[in-house]
């Protein structure tokens, strides 16, 4: 069975907000920019996107098991649950699929409690700090992985 060729954007609680919510932190493109972001990034590799955002944990956990039929990737910004949820990593080990985790801001150099995160053990890719345009470097350096083209 061939991989299938298209990828999983997950947004996490208070994405939709983006553009909105403390610009000096996250910066003033909106969610529809990271969107557009991330399908025009994995187009230039050959892959489709499915974009899940919501508010409520359980959408993302069942968008995420959904994945594991028909996505070869998963890119996450799991907003404030990075911090608090043991059951979205525990979603995203059960799907066995390789995952890119992105943090707009430099979640190390905020606040302790956001030092810690449940996903970054379950990711092979990390991108924090980068500002929006950290979500294409996610998709370029995920692709590379799922297709046996990255580095080391």
């Amino acid at each position: 069975m061939s991989t299938p060729r298209r990828l999983l954007l997950v947004n996490g609680p208070n994405l939709n907000l983006l553009g909105i919510r403390e610009p000096e932190v996250y910066g003033i493109e909106t969610l529809a920019d990271v969107e557009k972001l991330v399908t025009r990034t994995a187009a230039e590799r050959g892959f489709g996107v499915r974009s899940v955002q919501s508010n409520h944990e359980g959408v993302l956990i069942d968008a995420i098991h959904a994945a594991r039929t028909d996505c070869a990737g998963i890119v996450i910004n799991p907003g404030g649950l990075t911090h608090t949820s043991v059951v979205l990593r525990d979603a995203l080990t059960g799907v066995a699929l390789p995952v890119a985790e992105v943090h707009i801001s430099d979640v190390h150099a905020r606040e302790e409690f956001r030092h810690f995160s449940y996903i970054s053990d379950v990711a092979v890719v990390h991108v924090i700090g980068e500002g929006v345009r950290g979500y294409a470097s996610a998709v370029t350096r995920l692709c590379a992985v799922i297709t046996g083209q990255a580095d080391g």
